[in-house]
């Protein structure tokens, strides 16, 4: 993008509908700290994004003449006055937010939905949507326009009448149709990533927790959680058929109707051999939070290929302040992932990422030295959904980052054999062809 386009601040009267600020230049916020955007920050609103409110919370932006920082907490009188609010956008997958929305977030009265909230802005010159984002997947196979529900409705009807009695056929046509899981549409499309949750507990009380809260009034859930265990037949019933016939298959444990499937260790091994003993083809995948290390030993035994671990920090204290570990430490998660790759398994991180807080000084020191003594394949950069002060007042710090594409560009350049991403990969598409090079990605493919 040059850097001479004009990139407005947008706001929103009280109904919800979205105006660009004439007077006022977007800005953008790096934990707390507020600033504009740099050039390599800002990329066009990938297509299926949504933008949405933040409700009771007055949008911030540079004057366009002296560039003074400026709050809006109302609209002008020949816009019809009111109450501004801030605009936030929710890019689709692949891509990776750079900055946090502007937003006078201490006027707010209510903790804020589960969403990753991020900066956006109107491009004058090209007259269209800008938002803080980079893409890190080249995969367009999670894109909105695959998953048509009309589609999809006659396929779950289908497949739940062939296998009534199977509880995870019909936990995932709830998935699929009320809570608009890809994965569990691709299930009943027959194609790609498709889900096995299997564990009702989890030994982690995350604050983003996206399926069960201990303070629901305080940040609710934006799910229900499983509340059984599957049948090593119940699983297979849904994992062979999908492993045996669908295009790029590849079936994962640990999902978000769920808590961690690490504590069904057991159960999920003798169905990974059962799996295997019926087809050796597709990939097995497991996201947990890998708390316990002798269940890594026991699934890379059993068959799993990959295995991907959600850390929202590499630092213990900020890790502790988010998961909340319960019975386990960071330094078992840590261990988990040396014993995967000792096993061979394709090992990733779930990389909860926050603006603010991932791209610190500190942060990249560890994550770097935690690649390459351990030999992390992929980093998802995940978007991390969740209240941005909530989060920050958890995480009990002042200083903030360097820039999330600057953080970027430095891990890369440091050790380009790592890869980034955001979604899981089929065994064939492990080392891509000039993956070392890759980087960074067009925005548009």
């Amino acid at each position: 993008m040059s850097k001479q386009k004009t990139i407005l601040a947008l706001v929103a009267d009280e109904t919800g509908e979205v105006f660009e600020y004439p007077g006022l230049l977007m800005a953008g916020m790096n934990g707390i700290s507020i600033r504009r955007p740099e050039a390599d920050e800002l990329i066009p609103l990938p297509e299926g994004s949504r933008l949405f409110t933040i409700p009771g919370t007055p949008p911030i932006g540079f004057d366009r003449n002296s560039g003074q920082q400026i709050t809006i907490d109302s609209l002008p009188d020949n816009w019809g006055g009111g109450s501004a609010q801030a605009v936030s956008a929710f890019t689709t997958p692949a891509f990776t937010r750079t900055l946090l929305p502007a937003a006078a977030y201490e006027k707010k009265d209510v903790d804020l939905t589960l969403w990753s909230y991020t900066a956006v802005g109107w491009c004058v010159e090209e007259e269209r949507f800008y938002v803080a984002a980079v893409r890190v997947d080249r995969n367009q196979q999670w894109e909105p326009k695959y998953f048509d529900d009309r589609k999809l409705e006659p396929l779950v009807r289908k497949r739940v009448a062939e296998q009534p009695d199977n509880r995870l056929i019909k936990q995932l046509s709830r998935c699929a149709l009320d809570y608009h899981c890809f994965a569990a549409k691709n299930l009943f499309f027959g194609r790609w990533e498709a889900p096995l949750p299997c564990s009702p507990t989890c030994n982690a009380r995350c604050i983003g927790c996206i399926s069960l809260q201990d303070e629901p009034t305080i940040c609710q859930s934006s799910q229900d959680r499983l509340n059984f265990v599957p049948t090593v037949e119940e699983l297979c019933a849904v994992a062979v058929p999908h492993l045996q016939r669908a295009e790029n298959a590849l079936v994962s444990f640990g999902q978000g109707c769920e808590g961690d499937p690490i504590l069904q260790a057991d159960r999920i091994a003798e169905s990974v051999r059962e799996m295997r003993r019926q087809t050796s083809r597709g990939t097995i995948n497991f996201n947990s939070n890998a708390s316990i290390p002798d269940a890594i030993d026991k699934l890379a035994d059993a068959g799993i290929d990959s295995i991907r671990i959600s850390l929202n920090s590499v630092q213990e204290r900020f890790y502790n302040a988010y998961h909340r570990p319960v019975k386990y430490r960071f330094e078992d998660v840590i261990e988990s992932a040396r014993r995967a790759k000792q096993h061979g398994l394709f090992t990733m991180i779930n990389y909860l990422v926050f603006p603010g807080i991932t791209d610190r000084e500190d942060e990249i020191e560890k994550l770097l030295e935690l690649i390459d003594t351990i030999g992390i394949d992929l980093i998802q950069m995940r978007n991390l959904s969740i209240d941005p002060m909530l989060y920050w007042k958890s995480m009990q710090t002042e200083s903030s980052g360097i820039g999330m594409k600057k953080m970027l560009d430095r891990v890369k350049k440091e050790i380009p054999r790592i890869q980034y991403g955001y979604f899981n990969r089929t065994k064939d598409s492990y080392y891509p062809p000039g993956y070392e090079s890759d980087w960074p990605l067009p925005a548009v493919l």
